[in-house]
């Protein structure tokens, strides 16, 4: 197996996780730099709106590290998607996809049900309820955790902060209700 194939194959726990992992001490050690992505679109919009908004006036150029953290990562999802794709079929449990199939969902070709997540579907009810709604409902959630899950389940809980704690429950209750209980409701009701 040449290092092409590894790369493109899906890496095991005990390899991702670590480095993952290594990545707080790493930018702590290299810049005394905190791990986090939600901060990024509030540092976009600092550098950009010329507003007298008091939440955009502070020095976001002491942070555009992560301006560029984050363009790596969007550069990485690009590379990865078009040029290092996992030749395979996705492989779903029998019983995840009877369960999904209970719910109306039957294409498993993809990471994203295309009968939620298609280009088709964006302008639908179903498309502002997943799309937009969800994607308000991220963002509200993030900027009252104070941090995204990155940030408080990575940084703040290698660091042992209570709040992060506290986020990191919110967060794995928040998409347990989520999955078994409103997805199931809201799928049935935009059908």
């Amino acid at each position: 197996m040449n290092v092409f194939e590894i790369i493109r194959g899906p890496w095991p726990w005990y390899v991702a996780g670590p480095i993952i992992g290594l990545t707080v001490p790493a930018l702590l050690l290299l810049g005394n730099k905190s791990f986090g992505i939600s901060s990024t679109l509030r540092h976009m919009c600092a550098a950009v709106i010329p507003a007298n908004i008091s939440f955009f006036k502070y020095n976001w150029r002491k942070e555009a590290w992560n301006l560029f953290f984050v363009a790596g990562i969007a550069l990485g999802g690009f590379i990865a998607t078009f040029f290092l794709g996992n030749p395979h079929e996705i492989v779903i449990a029998p019983e995840t996809q009877n369960a999904l199939a209970r719910l109306g969902i039957s294409d498993f070709s993809g990471l994203m049900p295309q009968e939620v997540f298609s280009v088709s579907h964006i302008f639908s009810a179903k498309g502002v309820i997943f799309l937009v709604f969800g994607g308000f409902l991220v963002g509200f959630g993030t900027r009252y955790a104070g941090g995204c899950t990155s940030g408080h389940s990575i940084m703040g809980l290698s660091n042992l902060q209570w709040p992060s704690l506290v986020a990191t429950i919110s967060f794995m209750v928040g998409g347990l209700v989520s999955t078994h209980f409103l997805l199931p409701v809201l799928l049935d009701w935009v059908r």
